[in-house]
This record gives structure tokens, sequence and C-alpha cells, in this order.
């Protein structure tokens, strides 16, 4: 058991279903009826489970296993009126929403048609557990060599949690050149509603493509986006559509936010609605009212919304304000959807909540977890971090080194191969001892927020706040908040802790994607006696054999962090 002290120096569509894929009848891309007692005055209610069974320790079994087929194309598209290079999946940005039902396997099939680019990809389920399934994970030189243009990749894993999430590609800056989409999970509640309206995805958008913009983010700093697309669609200029809802009075709606930005916080609200969240990430919580949400990159926020203002307007704004202590948008006053309560959307004249906070902090002091959690404790070890220019380009540093990771060499090839040493810039953390608690504490002292996302466990919060952790800083260990992505705070610490009972090899990183590529993460090798057990590796050696081949013969250069 153990404590590690980090520092850092330094679409149209609501609902967002997809349109058929060539490679499967589209019967399958739709959700399946809902299980029979979760009705919308019983959503606390699942067949024989409810909200109060512990998804940690029991998971339904259905004995249903849900299959997708996902092609990732280049494209040029307009989402915005202006147009420009992306990628997209099923020929959508974003790509199509995966359905499950609690307990269900989920089997997604990724082709890679990106032969123009000649791109290499991965996919990341964000914040699916992946319990004894690491091969699963979908991270680029850590449990996987990229997929090869012309290749299929098959993921396979259980839906042990439910809520709501989002899938993206985890190969360079590839998730915001448009490979993204949302992931629905069918489960129980903490609070009724009538309808579920979806995913709703938040994502920062470019003129140029991210790629084009590295050079300058590795130079000089974080580009300014030009915009920010609501479920992939706004206006910039005289051009594009916003993206709008019909809300019919005295009916209650979900909707499951998705922060899929790139560099953007979001402080999301209705105007004049009043929002009932009753989850974060992956995670059901004692429901709460707000008038304003914060969105961090990678947070997931689940809310009800009652439709009750038709006696105000006809329409009401939608807002995703980018917080200006750690996000620049050229659009930053006109991110914007519509909510109307007539059959079309026109435009509001409505006014959104006053705010003077624009900080980037997240929701974990609201944020309680209906199932209660009791937090062991752990020895303090501390880890010393920093930042440095390599090579005449900015790179981020964790555990005391720049993570650097090959394509060509994923960490679990690396394991099956019977490797037991790692290069320093690997960023490993070995965890060799099965169910104990670790404690790993953040710090750092630039006036930066940064996102803080891990791979195949949700954490506890116990710390969070202003200057570096000591051993002064209270901890809170009684049901603290849980998730999966947490905001290490501008010139603070955040303290996490989680325990070792998944084995594998876990990534865990700076969300801001410019960060990750210049490599703010480190990762876990978590009982690495039983994580070759658990590997089909004919597949990995395989995939990596047809990838090295395919860098070699085009010749394509490594540029960023591998992650």
């Amino acid at each position: 058991m153990f404590i590690s002290k980090l520092s850092t120096i330094s679409l149209s569509c609501l609902y967002g279903i997809a349109a058929a894929s060539p490679f499967v009848p589209s019967a399958n891309l739709f959700p399946r009826a809902a299980c029979e007692g979760n009705t919308a005055t019983t959503r606390n209610e699942w067949c024989d489970f409810s909200i109060d069974t512990d998804y940690m320790t029991e998971v339904p079994d259905t004995g249903v296993t849900r299959e997708y087929w996902l092609e990732l194309t280049d494209v040029t598209v307009s989402p915005d009126g202006v147009s420009r290079p992306a990628m997209a999946v099923n020929g959508s940005i974003p790509g199509p929403t995966l359905f499950a039902d609690w307990g269900d396997t989920v089997v997604v099939h990724v082709t890679n048609s990106l032969t123009t680019s000649k791109n290499g990809t991965s996919i990341h389920f964000h914040g699916i557990r992946q319990n004894f399934t690491v091969q699963n994970d979908g991270v680029a030189s850590i449990t996987q060599c990229p997929t090869t243009p012309g290749e299929t990749l098959t993921y396979t894993w259980r839906a042990t949690q439910y809520g709501s999430t989002w899938y993206h590609s985890h190969f360079a800056l590839q998730a915001w050149e448009g490979i993204i989409g949302g992931i629905i999970i069918n489960g129980p509640a903490t609070a009724n509603y009538d309808e579920d309206l979806g995913v709703v995805i938040l994502n920062d958008w470019s003129h140029s493509t991210v790629d084009q913009l590295w050079n300058q983010a590795q130079t000089s700093g974080p580009p300014t986006m030009e915009n920010v697309l609501i479920n992939g669609t706004n206006v910039y200029g005289d051009g594009g559509s916003r993206f709008s809802v019909s809300f019919t009075p005295g009916t209650s709606y979900r909707l499951r936010l998705v922060n899929g930005g790139i560099d953007t916080h979001f402080k999301f609200s209705i105007d004049n609605h009043t929002m009932t969240v009753i989850a974060s990430d992956l995670v059901p919580i004692v429901p709460y009212e707000t008038n304003l949400l914060s969105i961090g990159i990678g947070q997931r926020h689940d809310i009800i919304v009652t439709a009750n203002q038709a006696s105000v307007a006809d329409n009401f704004w939608i807002r995703a304000d980018p917080q200006s202590a750690c996000s620049d948008n050229e659009s930053e006053d006109n991110i914007r959807g519509i909510v109307t309560y007539t059959d079309t959307a026109s435009e509001p004249t409505t006014t959104g909540y006053d705010y003077s906070d624009f900080t980037c902090t997240d929701e974990n002091e609201n944020l309680v977890p209906y199932i209660s959690r009791t937090v062991g404790s752990a020895t303090a070890i501390t880890e010393e971090a920093g930042v440095a220019t390599i090579n005449g380009v900015f790179r981020w540093t964790l555990n005391s080194t720049s993570m650097l990771v090959d394509w060509a060499n994923p960490t679990l090839l690396q394991v099956i191969n019977g490797a037991t040493d790692y290069e320093i810039d690997d960023a490993v953390i070995e965890l060799p001892t099965a169910n104990e608690w670790v404690y790993l504490a953040i710090d750092t002292n630039l006036p930066v927020a940064h996102p803080i996302h891990l791979h195949g466990h949700d954490f506890y919060v116990l710390a969070q706040g202003e200057g570096s952790y000591d051993s002064s800083v209270a901890l809170n260990t009684d049901n603290p908040p849980r998730r999966d992505t947490a905001m290490l705070p501008a010139s603070g610490h955040l303290v996490l802790a989680f325990e070792t009972d998944n084995p594998g090899v876990w990534l865990m990183h700076c969300h801001i994607g410019w960060h990750t590529s210049q490599g703010f993460g480190l990762q876990f090798v978590e009982r690495y006696d039983e994580i070759a057990a658990l590997l089909d590796t004919t597949s990995l050696s395989d995939g990596c054999s047809t990838w090295s081949s395919f860098q070699e013969s085009e010749d394509i250069d490594q540029e960023d962090s591998g992650i």
C-alpha cells in the first residue's frame, strides 16, 4: 500500500443514433427495449436489480452480446459551414452511439479505412473499466500497436457499469479530427424522468486540422480553436446551423453530457431551466440541482431537465461557455444550441445565468456517490516531476519524465515477451500486489488546470485544492467523489485512490489532447504475474508485425508521446 506524489512544474441529432453502417444491418445500431420494471416512475428499478445494487460486486448476467461495426474514413466536412479535411466514424462526426444494457457483452469491430492520411488507429472506450480485459482498452503503445489501414481489429468487453460515456481514438491527435462517439449503457437511475434524449457531445473545433496545428502547439503553446460543435454542428459567420431539441411542456428529459474537447473546459446551462444531476462519469450520485454545470475534458454528467418554462418563451438558449481561465476559443460567446417548445426553432431572446467564476474547477464538491464506499489506508511515497524543453519542443513531465512510448512495442507486448525492466520514459509504476489501496498525489505550481484520467479504474478523489500536497492536507476517505476523470486545480493538488483489483497495464494522463501528445502521462503495470494469461498473444503479436511493416514501408515517423 502506498501513496505516490507527482508534481507538474510547469451534430444535428441529439439522440446520436447512427445511420446504418455498410458492414451491418441498421437494426443493430438501435437501442433495445428497456429492461422490464424500468419506467418513467420507477427508474430506480432494473429487472431483478436496482439502483441499490452494488455494481462493483454484482452485475446482471444478461447473456446478450451487442455487436457493432465501425469504419474510420478520411472525409471533407463543414459542420459549421467551413470546409476542412477530417476523419469520421461510419461517415459521421460524432460517430454512432453504441448502446448496451447493464451486464451485456459488447463487441466492436473497427475497420481502419484511413488510406488517404495513412493513419494507424486505436479505439478507447473511455471510462469502461475493462475488468480483466486489458487488451481491449484500445491505447496505442500501451495495449496494442496501431491498427494498420486496411485492417480490422475487434474489441470485446463487458458492460459492468451503467450510464453515459464515449469512445475515441487513442492514436496521436486523431480523436480531435473526428474519431469520437457516444456510449449509453442502460441501467437504473437515482431520479425519475420521462424521456431519454441521449448523448450530447461538446467538442472544440478548428478550421485547420489538429495535425496541422501540432507544431504550433509544441513550440508556442495551444492554438486558439475557432469553434465548438454541439453534437456535430454549430454556426460560424453566416454558415452552419444550430443544434436544437424540442421540449413538450410538463415532460422531463434526460441528457447525457460529454466533454470531448481537445482543450476546452465548459460551463453548461439552459436559460431559465434547472438541471438535476444524477451521475458523474459512470457513477450514479445522490441527485442535486444546479443552474450551471462545470464539465472538464473527458468528464460526463447525466442531467434531468423538466420542460416547465413554456409560459416564459418559445425558445431558450443552450449554452456551453468555454472557461477563460484555461480555455481560449474564437466563438466563446456563440457556442449555443436551442431548446424549443414549438415545432420549428427560432433564435431565442433569453438571457443566461450570471456567474463570476471562470476558473476550471469541476463538480466534485457536489458529488456524493449513491453507492457508499470507504477508502482504505495507504503509506505515502513521493514521486517528483517537472517540465522540459526537449529537442526544442515543449514537453510535459510526470513521474520525473516525459512519457515516450513506442507505437511498435506496446507495454502488453513487452509483458508477453517477459520484460521486467522498462525504459525510463515508459513512465512505469509497478503495482505487483493484489487488492491493496494506492494513493496518488499530483501537484502543479503552474496556473494551468489539468483533467486527469485513469484507465482501468474508477478512482476516489481524496483531496483537491490550492497549493502543494503534504501530510497536513486532510483526506476524505468516507464515500468521497468517485469517477474516472477529475481536475487537477491550477497551482494546486489532486489526491486520488484506487484498489489494485484489475490486472493490466493502465494509462493515466492529462486529457488535454496537446498535453497527452506532449508526454503528460504515466502507466501502472498492475499485477504483472497475472497479465499474460489474460491476453490473446497471437492477435497482439500479429497486429504489431503488420503495423511495423506498414510503418517501415510508408516511412512514418512517430512525432509525439505515442499515446
